[in-house]
């Protein structure tokens, strides 16, 4: 099985892209310049390695076979999730597995809903919604953040509102503490935007949430694979993540909780694996974290996820952060450079103030659809996001139905980026704009 790499100070990407094998791809005749991760990422031969092993060595389903096999792949299955939760500094009981962020959220929204219903007893009261409750989430959500809300509001009587966001892309704070008060019932936030890549004030919202009373739920998509991240150490209550976007497999991801949230919430899919006793009329459910993972669960795509948070870690989580932010500098700066560009939450839009970011730009080129920026990039071996990246009320926030999105990752090179700004600058050129 491929190792990872050792642990270094300073991050070596050309290294590195010897462990992701679809990184040799070619485009045509150019080179794959891969700037799609922040909608997923591409996977290192140990996380690639861990699951074919464990489906060539030890597959069986897991906490319900006595044999040798199933021993071995519930031991695997734990193991995995102590990895995870480790990640992200918490218990392994804290860590519920998904088939990804949206499943988590759903989760959450849902167990709130059966709440509300009444389900859970005396200790899931404190979840309770009544109709004039707030639910409160942010103008620059992903689709993943916004619709589970809107349903749950829709289903409870509670109203659903939003923090706008500044100019610039920050959240406005000052309008936030006027948005957060004694109804506010759930804060739902993103750690880091998916479209313009801000670090959000997490503190700040926990500390407005606290007062009002309100749990909290972060997004956390677009910082697991980028930043040293220890929710616990966030105040949050809840928290999400995706797999596949930290260099894991497709369909699992990661639900974290304060150990009293948890206890508390009613479960949300119910049925085999969760439960303690069940008669013809009723059941008893597991505790945490058991409680929320009816049916067969993603063993093989656990396992791998372990695989790609322990390959992070040992190139270091500081180094990983150090080696983007220097990309997202010289994106957003070359990006600038070019006629007819314009950077969405850009900070010359609004205080001036240069917020912490994550290796992500999205922007629209003046005169040309970004669907067809992205064609002209994607013929020179350049994948990017186009489109409005599941994040419709942003893009109306800024007047547009669709932006180019470019994100780096762990094995992103300096020298790619400058393929893709060098290509960028004669995109308008090319479709005749501004002439």
């Amino acid at each position: 099985m491929t190792t990872a790499p050792p642990r270094s100070a300073t991050l070596d990407p050309e290294t590195l892209r010897g462990d992701f094998p679809i990184l040799q791809t070619r485009v045509g005749d150019s080179p794959l310049v891969y700037l799609d991760s922040a909608a997923t990422s591409q996977k290192p031969r140990a996380v690639i390695d861990a699951e074919v092993s464990f489906l060539t060595t030890a597959n069986s389903a897991v906490h319900r076979g006595a044999h040798t096999l199933a021993a071995e792949a519930t031991e695997l299955f734990e193991d995995a999730r102590s990895a995870v939760a480790g990640f992200v500094h918490a218990a392994p009981e804290q860590l519920v597995w998904t088939s990804g962020a949206t499943a988590g959220i759903n989760l959450v929204a849902y167990a709130i809903g059966n709440a509300t219903l009444g389900r859970g007893g005396e200790a899931a009261r404190r979840f309770a919604l009544a109709p004039g409750d707030e639910l409160v989430v942010t103008e620059s959500e992903h689709h993943a953040n916004l619709i589970p809300w809107q349903e749950l509001a829709a289903r409870t009587g509670a109203v659903l509102r939003h923090i706008p966001v500044r100019d610039d892309g920050t959240i406005d704070l000052d309008a936030a503490a006027s948005v957060i008060g004694d109804r506010t019932r759930v804060v739902a936030f993103p750690h880091v935007s998916n479209v313009l890549g801000i670090v959000n004030p997490v503190a700040a919202l926990v500390a407005l949430a606290r007062t009002a009373g309100a749990i909290t739920v972060l997004d956390a998509c677009q910082s697991a694979p980028h930043l040293p991240l220890d929710l616990p150490a966030l105040d949050v209550d809840l928290a999400v993540f995706s797999g596949h976007k930290m260099l894991g497999p497709n369909a699992v991801g990661g639900l974290y909780g304060r150990s009293d949230v948890l206890e508390a919430l009613p479960p949300f899919l119910t049925g085999g694996s969760m439960i303690t006793t069940v008669t013809l009329e009723e059941a008893s459910y597991l505790p945490p974290p058991q409680r929320f993972e009816a049916g067969t669960q993603p063993v093989s795509q656990a396992i791998g996820l372990a695989a790609a948070v322990r390959y992070l870690d040992a190139v270091g989580m500081d180094a990983v952060h150090a080696h983007e932010t220097a990309l997202e500098r010289r994106m957003r700066d070359g990006l600038r450079s070019i006629p007819g560009i314009r950077l969405l939450g850009d900070p010359s839009t609004g205080s001036g103030a240069e917020a912490e970011r994550v290796a992500l730009a999205a922007f629209d080129v003046d005169g040309v659809h970004a669907h067809d920026v992205g064609q002209f990039l994607d013929a020179r071996g350049i994948a990017v996001r186009v489109g409005h990246h599941c994040a419709q009320p942003l893009h109306r926030r800024f007047g547009l139905t669709a932006s180019v999105r470019a994100s780096a990752a762990v094995y992103t090179t300096e020298a790619e980026i400058d393929l893709f700004l060098d290509a960028v600058s004669g995109v308008r050129a090319y479709f005749g704009a501004g002439r």
